[in-house]
Order: structure tokens, then sequence, then C-alpha cells
């Protein structure tokens, strides 16, 4: 059995200032849900360009309601526990990420995947 899939295709021509910018027509904006982030990728000679997920911290909300649940945390509690929890996470990151720049430039000392999780043998 054949599928067909019936995409409508639309387009827009924009203009491009001195500084290689351009304004994404509104319309395709909203449609496709954009923040202040894009994703840009070069296929095959053409740009493809795409809302970035957004990172609100959010990524780990069910870890973190799990752990919190299993620890015996309820209602007003478990919220206020829960809110403490996700905001340490926006720092928690960007401490690993200068961590990985410091050790890039060759600044710093680090762990390889042995040494953080054994050997296979």
């Amino acid at each position: 059995m054949e599928t067909t899939i019936n995409q409508k295709m639309e387009q827009k021509r924009v203009a491009i200032s001195s500084k290689r910018q351009f304004t994404i027509p509104q319309k395709f904006y909203s449609a496709l849900n954009f923040g202040k982030e894009a994703i840009c990728t070069l296929v095959n000679g053409k740009l493809i360009i795409e809302p970035a997920p957004q990172m609100s911290g959010g990524e780990f909300a069910e870890q973190i309601l799990a752990e919190l649940l299993a620890e015996g945390y309820q209602g007003d509690a478990l919220l206020q526990e829960f809110r403490v929890r996700q905001s340490r996470i926006r720092p928690a990151v960007e401490a690993m990420l200068d961590e990985a720049r410091n050790v890039a430039q060759g600044k710093g000392e680090y762990a390889t995947f042995e040494d953080v999780f054994g050997s296979e043998d």
C-alpha cells in the first residue's frame, strides 16, 4: 500500500542586509513557534532554519519530581523543594561547561570514561 504525503509548500523572498541578517516572515515564525534562537543547517547547498529547542530547566523536571516523591515530599513542601532543585540546574550546567572549556584550553584536569564508570573488564 502506497502512502501519499500531501504537504503544502510556502515560500517568501526576503532581503538580506549588509550584515547578513534577514527577518523571518511573521507567518512562518508563528507557525513554527520560534523562540529567541534558531538552528541553521547546510544540507546539499540549501540552508535549513528551524526553531532551537527551548532550554528552560524543565528538561530534568520528571527526574527531580521522582526523586522528591521517593524522598517522601508532599504538598507545599514538594512544590517548594522542586523549585529549589530546579533552580540549581542551570548554574550546574554552566559550571560543567566552564570546566569543559578549561580542559579544552589545557587549564584543567579531566576524567576519562573509565575514571567515571570503571573499566569494562
